[in-house]
């Protein structure tokens, strides 16, 4: 099986590992392979890599001019270009004389034969494998049959695999193998899964097309030993980039993980002496967590027959460990809105092993922090989310007393975090670990209103001008191979992701200074802005204002981590008007005590609900046309017949919690006093211009029969039997229960009224303004109609409470309040979508569009909140940006310190390298440490010519 091959192949890791790291040492003594002068370049696209003076290199690739090469600097080999051997590319059409010469001088064998020896003068006579055709796969030439010979002085049973693999040949087996990968094949499928996101298959569909065009079903099929292949290139990458020479170097989680170089990271690129504490809100460390549903996983045949080649160190977390971890546990539920994220954690999928993943990443830069990406068994269930942020919060954390940590279900999954660590013993997370809850700016607006207030980054201290979404964004990079893992083994798909999230780093490293400078540079421009907003707001108020609510800010920022409603400061502090199922609530949450039956104020809201059901019928009885179908007529005849039986049953209640008011009393006594229904369309029509009638059509007016008003008894609640005669019959608590109730439901009308009229601008100015031809405008004024139905009920039903809060002798100030609804109060200004529009300059809202704020609040209140509110606002939004700039400044010497400590780290693996004799990896060292070092003198010449004036750059 395939997992035998990789067994067999862990037994040479070592071997080949420590081959590929000798490739990069120059040959001893260093001379050119062609003429033997001193050698300077090596062509990594020829067989063996051979060494040439620069003559020979620019003669013998007059036929190749695209090859590339690399320089000889006296420490590595650096990447070059023909050019600086003064090659030049000739169009001309002619015949390369030195290429027939060479042609004319070999001595071609009976057979076409490749030499896997480098050594001259080792040439075994005989062939290897002579029966057998071996298949070398190259990245644009497709797949070649050609039959290798190797080195007629082989001693051990793996010289033969060794030789292969110093020509940059890639066995599929080490048991008469008859294929072989180049490593240039290798390379570029990484390459393109990595950039392109293109799949196994799919590429070696690719070479088989350019190897025969025509018949490219006719190809060997090698898919299988390219997957394998490609998982052993990997590792090998890994673990040459990492510095590993072998295995008997002690490995830990994520050593093979690359980080963010613009984290604090203390002893790293943060000085160890330096105090933490001065300022913790610069030396937070910031992270995002979220789940992807899209990396699916499906069971596999044989989950026991799995080889892992780097399990827990990269960025997905060790499959034993975690899987122990695992257990079974109840569902969650939210407190909040009902979030995917947890809705999906109790959803089972039996086909799946795994519904996705979770991670956790810097907030601030986007990079994955190692050994921290779990499994989702059964949706983003909270265990794993811990597992994840537990990995994540023990790396590089020394020193560090603050954390900033973004979810999109921060307000629920924080509750019990401390509570679900200290019961595991798998979790670890300091108490001393003070962690700041935050979600994600675009998340936040789909929770409770409170939460933004206490979520929003705008107002976390310490986060900078970050929105908590970045992970998003890196989500869409592995989405791209997540329909390619999906059926892959699990130690496969684990080593793909990891490669892929250790690329997304690299070059979030790589790109990490151009980042900073775009944004230092687009932070400034915006401090000075909001600084003067804040400043202009800020002379406007008085001092015993801005040091009251100066006070108010710092109590919260500072008492947030133990109590996050203190942070609802930056939210308006005044209730907003209570509707009729608040009153009701707090009527049945308070017993009564004057003797008032338990369940009077259900009663009395059920009475309420069928005069607005009885209003809104009545309405659409007369917006129908006058001929009404058959299907409209039984409609409206059933819900009057439901209205019926409704009202007959309150009126038995009624009997129960009236009796003293029904005593010799019929419906004519207390409807007296009462308008009716009818009564309320005639005013509602005076204040509500309405359009014209619907007119039914000729078809439906043929055999129609005219619609009939019923008229429906007035309902026995207090308001209809009058104020003197509740007192007299000693129903005082009956009359103020309806009294709030009627101002509850009132407060629910002028809400719908203001819905609907809003709805209607909207139709008015994106609908019907639009319409462009007859059958448009018909459906747009059909549209209008409708809204205007709406708009009649609800002004029919506030008009009734009104006249219910009379009925109750309700005070002088809820009347003033609740004021009539007037003709033009209905209208409807479309220029209230412009901002600069001139109809703002002489108009005013109508009184109900502020009902919300309660009558009991004066307008210097208001004023004064109004103003507390944007003074807190505008001041962290200039905090916030302040803290940007400190935060970018700070980060472009971590990114330096990073460099420069990465450059020492290789530095001194280099001096390592040579006292132990390992040239070639002592080359390598070099190499990357030249790399870091130019990393470095660029983000230098960056700071340089950007901001001299801040602060200069430690050199």
């Amino acid at each position: 099986s395939q997992n035998d091959y990789i067994r067999e192949w862990l037994r040479h890791k070592e071997d080949l590992l420590r081959i590929l790291l000798e490739m990069e040492a120059a040959p001893s003594p260093r001379n050119c392979t062609k003429c033997g002068k001193d050698g300077v370049y090596r062509c990594t696209d020829c067989m063996h890599q051979p060494l040439f003076c620069t003559d020979c290199c620019r003669i013998l690739h007059e036929a190749h001019p695209f090859h590339r090469i690399q320089q000889w600097t006296g420490e590595f080999f650096e990447d070059s270009a023909l050019h600086m051997v003064s090659k030049v590319i000739s169009i001309e059409v002619s015949t390369c004389s030195l290429l027939t010469d060479r042609i004319s001088t070999i001595s071609w064998p009976q057979r076409r034969t490749m030499s896997i020896c480098k050594s001259r003068g080792h040439v075994s006579s005989t062939y290897i494998g002579e029966e057998e055709t071996w298949f070398c796969l190259h990245n644009n030439r497709g797949l070649w049959p050609v039959i290798l010979i190797g080195c007629s002085n082989m001693q051990g049973e793996d010289s033969y695999h060794r030789q292969l693999f110093k020509a940059k040949l890639c066995a599929s087996t080490f048991d008469k193998p008859s294929t072989a990968f180049t490593f240039t094949v290798l390379d570029n499928f990484l390459w393109e899964n990595l950039e392109c996101g293109t799949s196994g298959m799919n590429y070696y569909s690719k070479l088989c097309r350019v190897t025969s065009n025509v018949f490219p079903h006719l190809v060997p099929n090698r898919y299988r030993e390219l997957l394998h292949l490609a998982r052993q290139w990997r590792v090998l990458k890994l673990l040459k980039w990492n510095a590993f020479q072998d295995e008997t170097e002690r490995s830990s989680p994520g050593d093979l993980a690359l980080f963010c170089a613009a984290c604090p990271q203390p002893g790293i690129n943060v000085d160890p002496d330096v105090d933490l504490d001065e300022l913790v809100w610069k030396y937070t460390r910031t992270v995002v967590m979220d789940g992807n549903f899209k990396a699916e996983h499906m069971h596999e045949k044989r989950p026991d027959d799995q080889v892992w080649l780097m399990d827990g160190r990269g960025f997905m977390v060790a499959h034993l460990p975690f899987k122990t971890r695992h257990i079974l546990h109840a569902g969650q539920k939210s407190a909040c809105h009902n979030h995917r994220a947890i809705s999906q954690a109790n959803v089972s999928r039996r086909k799946l092993s795994a519904t996705g993943i979770g991670a956790t990443a810097c907030a601030r830069h986007g990079c994955f922090y190692p050994h921290s990406v779990v499994d989702f068994q059964k949706g983003e269930r909270q265990l794993n989310m811990d597992y994840s942020l537990s990995n994540a919060l023990g790396y590089n954390m020394t020193g560090i007393k603050n954390v900033l940590c973004f979810y999109d279900i921060n307000c629920s999954y924080m509750k019990n975090l401390r509570k679900r660590v200290d019961n595991s013993l798998f979790l670890h997370i300091p108490s001393s670990l003070q962690i700041v809850l935050g979600i994600g700016i675009w998340h936040v607006h789909g929770h409770k209103q409170e939460c933004y207030a206490r979520y929003a980054p705008l107002f976390l201290q310490g986060s900078g001008w970050v929105d908590g979404e970045i992970i998003e964004t890196l989500w869409s990079i592995l989405n791209i191979v997540s329909t390619s893992t999906r059926g892959m083994s699990s130690p496969h798909c684990q080593e793909l992701l990891d490669f892929q999230m250790n690329d997304s780093n690299f070059m979030k490293m790589i790109r990490i200074v151009d980042s900073l400078s775009r944004k230092l540079k687009a932070t400034r421009a915006s401090v000075a802005m909001a600084r003067d907003a804040f400043t202009k707001l800020d002379e406007a108020i008085s001092s015993e204002n801005r040091q009251a609510w100066s006070i108010q800010e710092e109590s919260a920022l500072g008492g947030c981590i133990r109590d996050v409603s203190m942070m609802d400061i930056f939210e308006i502090q005044l209730k907003k008007a209570p509707t009729v199922r608040a009153v009701e609530l707090e009527l049945l949450e308070v017993p009564s005590q004057r003797g008032t039956r338990q369940g009077a104020a259900s009663w009395i809201t059920h009475g309420l609900g069928i005069e607005e059901s009885e209003i809104t019928l009545s309405i659409t009885r007369k917006d129908s046309s006058k001929y009404p179908s058959e299907t409209k007529r039984l409609a409206m005849a059933r819900r009057a017949d439901r209205l019926a039986v409704d009202q007959s049953r309150f009126i038995v209640d009624g009997q129960i919690y009236l009796a003293p008011l029904h005593q010799g009393t019929d419906a004519d006594d207390y409807s007296a006093g009462m308008t009716d229904v009818a009564h309320h369309m005639s005013a509602v029509d005076d204040v509500v211009s309405g359009e014209e009638d619907s007119k039914g059509s000729m078809d439906e007016a043929a055999d129609a029969v005219p619609l009939k008003m019923t008229k429906i008894a007035p309902l026995p609640l207090p308001s209809n039997f009058g104020i003197e005669r509740c007192h007299a019959a000693g129903a005082d608590e009956l009359v103020e229960m309806e009294l709030k109730l009627q101002i509850g439901q009132a407060n629910d009308a002028l809400h719908g009224l203001r819905i609907a009229l809003v709805d209607k601008a909207v139709a008015f100015r994106g609908v019907v303004r639009k319409a462009t031809s007859y059958s448009m405008r018909t459906r747009a004024w059909q549209m209008v109609n409708s809204i205007d139905i709406s708009v009649r009920q609800q002004a029919a039903i506030y008009k009734r409470c009104r006249e219910a809060m009379i009925a109750l002798g309700a005070d002088t100030d809820t009347l003033t309040r609740f004021q009539q609804l007037q003709k033009s109060h209905m209208a409807v200004r479309t220029a209230a979508f412009l901002q600069n529009a001139h109809d703002h300059r002489s108009s005013n809202l109508p009184w109900f569009w502020c009902m919300d704020i309660p009558r009991t609040t004066s307008s210097k209140n208001w004023l004064t909140e109004f103003y507390r509110i944007h003074w807190l606002r505008a001041k962290a939004v200039k905090d916030r940006w302040e803290e940007e700039e400190d935060l970018l400044v700070s980060e472009f010497h971590w990114t330096m310190n990073f460099f420069k400590f990465r450059a020492k780290k290789w530095n001194k693996k280099c001096l390592s390298f040579k006292a132990a004799g390992l040239h070639g990896a002592a080359c390598y060292a070099a190499r990357q440490k030249a790399v870091y070092d130019r990393l470095a003198e660029q983000g230098a010449s960056k700071w340089l010519n950007m901001s001299p004036e801040i602060m200069p750059l430690n050199q």
